[in-house]
């Protein structure tokens, strides 16, 4: 049996691959596709294989896909809305009051003083009933020195 015979039996009956003919018979890939190209029986192999190759694929698939575990995310969204509750509640929790002096210094173009001293809004403007009228400013405030010192 001569080398083209040979790579066609191992082709055709053995239905080997044309890397696995080149190292049997020890000649290139080149060669034996070549020749495997040249003979008639080719177009028909070459969909025969195809339809096997495509059987395979399908059955390789469906026991992959039945023996495959995908891993497991932990899921920490549960904890993530409890943790974000928490910390709305501890800023909604703030009781933080604006003095009326430190709304007036906030707005002071809405503030003028009076002849006795107290600032007093203007009465062009159109305010809530929560924004102060007037501000009381003869209220001595405790400094460092108004405060007794003892000596001995």
């Amino acid at each position: 049996m001569n080398t083209k015979e040979q790579i066609l039996d191992l082709y055709y009956n053995e239905h080997l691959k044309q890397n696995k003919i080149a190292e049997i018979v020890g000649t290139s890939t080149q060669y034996v596709s070549k020749i495997v190209k040249a003979d008639t029986r080719n177009k028909q192999e070459k969909e025969n294989r195809k339809q096997q190759n495509s059987e395979k694929r399908v059955v390789y698939l469906q026991n992959y896909f039945k023996t495959y575990e995908r891993p497991k995310k932990e899921d920490t969204s549960y904890e993530q809305m409890k943790n974000q509750q928490k910390q709305d509640a501890i800023e909604l929790s703030y009781h933080n009051e604006l003095s009326d002096l430190a709304f007036a210094k906030w707005n002071s173009s809405a503030y003028h003083t009076n002849n006795k001293g107290n600032l007093v809004l203007d009465r062009k403007l159109t305010v809530g009933f929560d924004v102060p009228k007037t501000i009381n400013m003869n209220i001595k405030l405790p400094t460092q020195k108004y405060k007794h010192s003892c000596n001995y």
